[in-house]
């Protein structure tokens, strides 16, 4: 096996919400095992105009970043809500609780994990954002 991958994100890796309750809404194609990564996971995700995800997840010892590279939108981290634009970069430490929101334009961004457990380590918090 070479010591390297070259994946296309858009074109060669499938979008894992095709059949899911968020088909249509969201776009998210997972790069990790499509990369043959150990070490780390590079993912695309595009959320619909004004979707908001309704849970929150952290991790266990997973760290990632999130590039938003189109839209804009917002995070809640922990207790905090920060504006997002394109080009803004956000490191999230494992046990932050985060969520994503698309603002009217929809919010397009790539999600860099560190290294996990082969089972995974994410978690999920239900009605993480407060009522509006």
């Amino acid at each position: 096996m070479p010591g390297f991958t070259h994946r296309n994100l858009r074109e060669d890796i499938p979008d894992a919400s095709v059949g899911s309750a968020v088909e249509g809404t969201v776009e998210a194609r997972l790069g990790r095992s499509a990369l043959d990564s150990e070490q780390l996971g590079v993912s695309l995700f595009h959320y619909a105009p004004g979707f908001r995800i309704p849970f929150g997840h952290y991790h266990r010892e997973q760290e990632e970043a999130y590039v938003v590279i189109g839209g804009s939108g917002r995070m809640k981290l922990d207790d905090e809500i920060v504006e997002l634009r394109r080009w803004d970069v956000v490191r999230v430490a494992p046990d932050v609780v985060r969520a994503l929101e698309a603002g009217d334009q929809g919010l397009e961004l790539i999600a860099v994990g560190g290294p996990r457990p082969k089972e995974g380590d994410g978690e999920s918090e239900p009605n993480w954002w407060p009522a509006d």
